[in-house]
């Protein structure tokens, strides 16, 4: 498998260029991820970790829960007819309340999940996010994750497999989602290492327990169900397993066995046989599932770590002088006890370079796949550096103990067609404000004031 190698490739991609909002939200979701912190992550760690009904003791998790709706969501997809896919149409009441859609970790999923969409990021790419975080967080591979799929605006037409269905009849829905048989046998136990089948969804397959550890009566997949691993395959192969789609009492809802055992157990032997070619293999077939989408949606390139990222640029005129602040990240620097690190910037006549040494090292934090180390632009009181407003800024790079930062020679590119004013100020506690926003005209400034009052009991 090709996987792990392409894996080294991406890690030194560049693969979009600043500003992009959207991607560049996305990769701070991906990379900035530290344990028991907010945001997606904080969401399946412990991995064990359920938001819905019953916790830690339901036997289910979140991970398990997202895993399985991306997939739902994608399996509506036509190869041939370009429709469907990865598009969010699962959150529509009509899918949902579809017999192949059973259960609530649909719901539960778009709770956590939507919550993180905004107007630069679909809920359908939040799914996206939520699986690979949930993979790699709980044990598994690195996955290549794209960003850029459009939300449906209906639900899609039926087409999820379901326990019942003859094997002919998952092969040609997986065939009509564009994955071969032995993709179908790989994807199946991909997902199956993690959770299992719920009671409530499910009461024929998954029977009732009184286990106060398992209160929603979850049948696992393998005994490792909150963590990614080849023992759905091992102990498969070995005839040790509790998969309740193999060894249930009702061989009709048995699909695990039939998909598993369609070509003679040869690709579940291989992935018994060794962990790093299950991994490689659910990278590559995962990826695939998230980037199944509808005909005419393009996906971005990779997303890697930008070996340079600005941050929150700000400007604020005060008279004649134009301040700028803001912070840039840099990714994976080496040691160096004696770094100089330069911002040089183009101004708007003429292209006359000028560059100040960024003096103050904001934080340093090592995240799962690297170390951020982040600087602010001016000295330790962030009081930005003072330009002359009419020069302003149109590009800026960087220098990192002589090497420059350009992003290939085009430069990170600057708006400063509009800044704050410091005569902007706040009135008491009945929340009124006053904005004064200065814009430029051609190498000048013009002065708006825009007063916006509020009611603090409004």
């Amino acid at each position: 498998m090709f996987r792990l190698a392409l894996l080294g490739c991406f890690a030194t991609a560049n693969a979009y260029l600043w500003p992009n909002p959207a991607l560049d939200q996305v990769e701070t979701i991906l990379y900035e991820i530290l344990p028991g912190t907010t945001g997606i992550a904080s969401f399946v760690q412990p991995c064990d970790t359920f938001t819905g009904t019953g916790g830690t003791t339901s036997g289910r998790s979140n991970a398990a829960d997202w895993i399985r709706t991306a997939y739902h969501d994608m399996a509506t997809h036509n190869v041939t007819a370009g429709t469907g896919g990865l598009d969010a149409s699962i959150r529509f009441a009509e899918e949902q309340a579809r017999a192949e859609n059973a259960g609530d970790g649909f719901s539960n999923t778009l709770t956590v999940l939507a919550g993180f969409s905004t107007r630069y990021v679909s809920v359908a790419d939040t799914l996206a996010l939520g699986t690979v975080i949930a993979v790699e967080e709980c044990g598994g591979p690195q996955i290549p994750y794209r960003a850029g799929r459009v939300d449906a605006t209906e639900a899609n037409l039926p087409g999820v497999p379901q326990p019942q269905d003859p094997l002919q009849s998952h092969i040609a829905t997986f065939a009509r989602e564009g994955f071969t048989q032995t993709e179908m046998i790989s994807l199946v136990a991909c997902g199956h290492t993690f959770g299992g089948v719920t009671h409530s969804a499910f009461p024929t397959i998954a029977p009732a327990l009184t286990d106060p550890l398992n209160t929603q009566s979850v049948a696992h997949f393998d005994t490792t169900n909150v963590h990614f691993d080849n023992n759905v395959a091992t102990e498969y192969i070995s005839g040790i397993t509790q998969n309740p789609l193999v060894v249930g009492s009702n061989d009709t809802t048995n699909s695990d066995k039939r998909i598993f055992g369609s070509d003679g157990n040869v690709t579940m032997q291989s992935f018994a046989n060794s962990p790093d070619l299950f991994a490689s293999t659910c990278a590559t077939l995962l990826a695939r599932m998230l980037d199944t989408v509808p005909s005419g949606v393009e996906l971005s390139d990779v997303i890697t770590p930008m070996p340079v990222k600005p941050t929150t640029p700000i400007f604020t005129l005060d008279g004649d002088v134009l301040k700028f602040t803001g912070r840039v990240r840099f990714w994976n620097l080496t040691a160096n006890a004696n770094r100089v690190v330069l911002l040089l910037w183009d101004d708007h006549h003429g292209g006359v370079r000028n560059s100040t040494l960024l003096s103050s090292l904001k934080s340093s934090t090592t995240y799962p796949y690297g170390v951020a180390t982040s600087f602010i632009f001016g000295n330790s009181s962030d009081a930005g550096l003072s330009l002359d407003a009419a020069a302003g800024i149109k590009t800026m790079r960087f220098s990192v103990d002589g090497e420059l930062q350009d992003q290939g020679g085009v430069g990170f590119a600057v708006q400063d067609g509009f800044a704050f004013s410091t005569t902007s100020c706040f009135f008491g506690n009945n929340a009124t404000a006053q904005y004064d926003v200065a814009v430029r005209v051609l190498c000048f400034y013009s002065l708006a004031v825009l007063t916006q009052c509020r009611s603090a009991t409004a």
